[in-house]
């Protein structure tokens, strides 16, 4: 890898990405198969958790178990982050016990600190403006659907300014792949990451949309991707509420993309808020094995770096 640390999406170059996809598949078929694959035996992962997870902590736990290693999971409550001691300094004695370090924080300059400061490395495991590893197991999942990422349109519907959107957004400009986002204008993608993907976007043919009208939106879509609208720790719940009220992904909204769409959620979901138990549990849903999919792209993230 020519990054020691994966922050945000553009860490990794695109031959990188498709060797981390490939990789993530052999050893998922390795897993199917009850083949070991301990190529990770005597690492240590250390694992910071400001904001708590189900699918992070866990699909990186495991990970490390199937890969011989060892995990520790680190609340702040449970390092001297509590009492002040600073993120560099917390980054520079970890380096000396653990062999990477991997965090889901509020801020990302924090992400941006430890791996600074970190002669191990550093993985973003969710921050306030990219969800890496989440991105990455979705075109993965995409990948491993439609047997290519040619030609294919990915649809956002939602909060167009977040995480998984920014991060959704960078890779789909890497990989060349078709992103649309719809969202009310007050929501929007931030200016400054579409900067960020303009390299990617006029080397590798992506074309990305931000959009208004979500059924104008999934014209066509081959995966139509949601998520909460109103994220952890966030005070505005009822203007948002308000303002995605017509961005709810239904039986209606899927009648207006492709017939055999597939629908994407990064869970937690609030079923019949964002996303209706009928789409959530119908056949064009692919939310589960995308939650799989984290435990063995990040598998492969660890073995890439670690190995």
């Amino acid at each position: 890898m020519t990054k020691k640390h994966l922050t945000m999406d553009q860490d990794f170059k695109k031959e990188e990405i498709w060797e981390i996809f490939n990789l993530a598949k052999e050893l998922k078929e390795k897993q199917k198969r009850g083949i070991p694959h301990e190529l990770l035996k005597g690492k240590s992962l250390a694992m910071i958790f400001q904001k708590p997870s189900t699918r992070t902590r866990v699909s990186f736990e495991v990970a490390m178990t199937q890969l011989g290693g060892h995990a520790l999971n680190l609340s702040p409550q449970e390092l001297q982050l509590s009492r002040g001691e600073t993120i560099a300094d917390t980054a520079r004695v970890l380096s000396r016990y653990v062999d990477c370090i991997m965090a889901r924080v509020f801020d990302h300059q924090d992400i941006v600190e430890l791996a600074k400061n970190s002669s191990v490395p550093v993985i973003n495991g969710l921050s306030d403006k990219f969800h890496p590893c989440q991105a990455l197991t979705d075109l993965f999942t995409i990948w491993e659907k439609f047997g290519t990422l040619e030609n294919l349109t990915l649809v956002f519907v939602g909060d167009g300014d977040n995480n998984v959107t920014n991060s959704l957004l960078l890779l789909c400009a890497r990989l060349g792949v078709n992103f649309r986002v719809a969202c009310p204008p007050k929501y929007k993608t931030k200016k400054e990451i579409l900067d960020l993907a303009k390299e990617d976007i006029e080397k590798n043919g992506a074309k990305i949309e931000i959009l208004e009208n979500p059924k104008e939106a999934v014209r066509g879509a081959d995966v139509i991707y949601t998520d909460t609208w109103v994220s952890m720790g966030r005070t505005d719940v009822e203007e948002r509420l308000e303002a995605f009220k017509n961005y709810q992904v239904n039986k209606e909204l899927l009648s207006f993309a492709k017939e055999n769409v597939k629908v994407m959620h990064c869970l937690p979901a609030h079923r019949n808020q964002e996303i209706t138990d009928e789409v959530m549990d119908g056949p064009n849903s692919i939310i589960f094995d995308q939650a799989e999919n984290r435990l063995h792209l990040q598998k492969a993230i660890l073995v890439k770096l670690l190995f």
